[in-house]
């Protein structure tokens, strides 16, 4: 949630991630480094200090196996300047290994802001990441992420880019130092290599040449709205015609599109990322992050329906774009890597595309004025493509249906002092495959959430109270026959209130939060609940 100025910036026992190919790619989680005794007293409001960032999210599961330690950066983040490096692979672990896991350790300490960051490996974006903001003694935390299927990148030698755009002065005095690692797990005995794409290349000036042989091609992006502008609250935006201070020609309604030369080949909805000193208010955020904050996942599309048009051998128009921002704003980065599954059996796999059908766009936006504005925002569209391709083990056809759906109420009044949001994503996923023997299907839906509001009384009391949600659900059949599934359901609860206008140690800052992270399905369960008050740890409670 956006203020002007002052007022906006202050203002399982084991891992599922096998059922979750199709959900999110990688998984990742933030780390506590210091867990709160529990007989540590509250504090009646926010101090100088807090506990360090944590998320209810699962680390990464780690086979039992032989493995090796690559440091890929270690610095300070003061300026816009990169870190550049190199990486060379590990040596005694092999080159083709059952896990892959990167680790950021970050610490900083002062007055900051929260920062984007990104990490590469040789052109291969394989982490994007946002800051907590410290406190005056200084805070650390940590991130894991599941990078396997990044493999391909990891087995040559490749340069290392890293860049957390940061402003340290007389005010902003916090200097981001970070360590990330990669950690190799052997293939040994039973433990096999995982089955990552042969190949992963970084789209590039919206032009890719794959393989001639690929037999399943998937791209992921890393959308995100940012800057500081309105598009980092895309979701509030309202038409020009409107009166409220973020206008977006036609409002709030986003689709993050790819397009294969021209024509339309996937379509998802945004996940509506909340920075850590998001909605005007970073005692939110101290301890507790929104839901993707920390490991930005990246949004997947099947394009294997195009593969028998991109195996020519040739170099195509790919682009990434973002429906619904008005014509020369900027605000949103959306980077993108290509994964590709080869025939190992044939050196050329021919096809074609034999399906393609697209509805019309929907957005619509109604504007009721009164004391209380309010805007309501129904907007969505649907995409079928469907191919074959002619691989050494037979005519495999894939056909990809994918549905996204936005409604959302957005509610303010003339100053803004009251200033809220319910809304709702849902982004629905077939993935048909037919290989001539019993067809698999994949069903994937995905719902993202957000219910909050700001309210600012006559003492300039600022308070906001928000709920966000990451949903999933996956499932995967053969012949009607469930033979995999998972249900993800993360919820982050907010309730932070401090005076605005006054120095730091007159704001009298209180808030609560927590986080419930539940992942079932076929293969385990993981519940964890986490709650604060004030930056305390209250309860840390794990179910399965």
């Amino acid at each position: 949630m956006k203020r002007r100025t002052t007022k906006k910036r202050q203002a399982t026992k084991r891992r599922i991630t096998s059922l979750l190919t199709g959900l999110v790619m990688a998984t990742g989680t933030a780390l506590g480094a210091n867990p709160a005794s529990a007989a540590e007293p509250i504090p009646t409001e926010f101090g100088t200090d807090w506990h360090d960032p944590l998320t209810a999210a699962p680390p990464v599961d780690k086979p039992a196996t032989r493995s090796c330690e690559v440091t890929l950066v270690d610095t300070e983040f003061r300026d816009f300047t990169p870190y550049t490096g190199s990486y060379t692979p590990p040596k005694g672990c092999g080159d083709h290994w059952s896990k892959v896991v990167l680790r950021l350790d970050g610490k900083v300490k002062g007055r900051q802001y929260d920062r984007l960051g990104h990490l590469e490996v040789g052109g291969v974006e394989v982490l994007r990441t946002s800051t907590p903001e410290p406190s005056p003694e200084g805070i650390q935390w940590s991130v894991e992420k599941d990078v396997t299927h990044y493999s391909d990148t990891f087995r040559r030698g490749r340069s290392v880019e890293m860049l957390i755009g940061n402003v340290v002065d007389d005010t902003y005095t916090g200097v981001i130092d970070v360590e990330v690692t990669l950690t190799f797990y052997a293939a040994q005995g039973r433990t096999k290599p995982a089955d990552a794409p042969d190949t992963v290349l970084p789209l590039k000036n919206d032009r890719l040449t794959t393989p001639r042989n690929s037999e399943k091609i998937v791209a992921e992006v890393y959308a995100t709205g940012s800057g500081g502008g309105c598009e980092e609250f895309w979701y509030l935006t309202v038409p020009d015609d409107e009166p409220y201070s973020c206008k977006a020609d036609k409002g709030p309604y986003r689709e993050v599109q790819v397009k294969v030369d021209g024509q339309l080949a996937g379509i998802a909805s945004p996940f509506p990322n909340v920075w850590t000193g998001g909605w005007s208010n970073p005692f939110l955020w101290y301890v507790v992050p929104a839901p993707r904050a920390f490991d930005v996942k990246p949004l997947e599309y099947d394009l294997t329906p195009f593969a028998g048009i991109l195996n020519d051998g040739r170099e195509h128009r790919v682009e990434v774009s973002v429906a619904g921002v008005p014509e020369g704003q900027s605000g949103w980065s959306t980077p993108a890597n290509v994964l590709v599954w080869q025939d190992e059996n044939s050196r050329t796999v021919t096809g074609a595309l034999t399906r393609h059908e697209e509805s019309d766009p929907s957005n619509t936006t109604t504007h009721t004025p009164g004391p209380l504005h309010r805007q309501d925002t129904e907007g969505g569209h649907r995409l079928t493509v469907s191919g074959y391709l002619n691989t050494s083990h037979g005519r495999v056809v894939t056909t990809v249906g994918r549905t996204v759906a936005n409604t959302s109420t957005h509610r303010w009044t003339e100053d803004e002092n009251t200033d809220g949001l319910k809304a709702r994503w849902s982004d629905d996923e077939t993935v048909t495959v037919d290989d001539r023997g019993p067809a698999r299907v994949t069903h994937t839906n995905r719902a993202y959430t957000v219910d909050g509001e700001i309210t600012v009384d006559s003492a300039d009391r600022l308070r906001t109270v928000i709920t966000l949600g990451d949903h999933a659900r996956t499932s995967t059949t053969r012949v009607g026959k469930r033979v995999s599934w998972a249900r993800l359901d993360d919820t982050y609860t907010g309730d932070a209130a401090w005076t605005l206008n006054v120095p730091r140690d007159q704001r009298h800052a209180v808030g609560t939060s927590g986080e419930h992270y539940r992942l079932i399905g076929s293969e385990g369960c993981y519940d964890r609940t986490i709650r604060t008050e004030q930056g305390t740890l209250t309860q840390d409670r794990r179910i399965c």
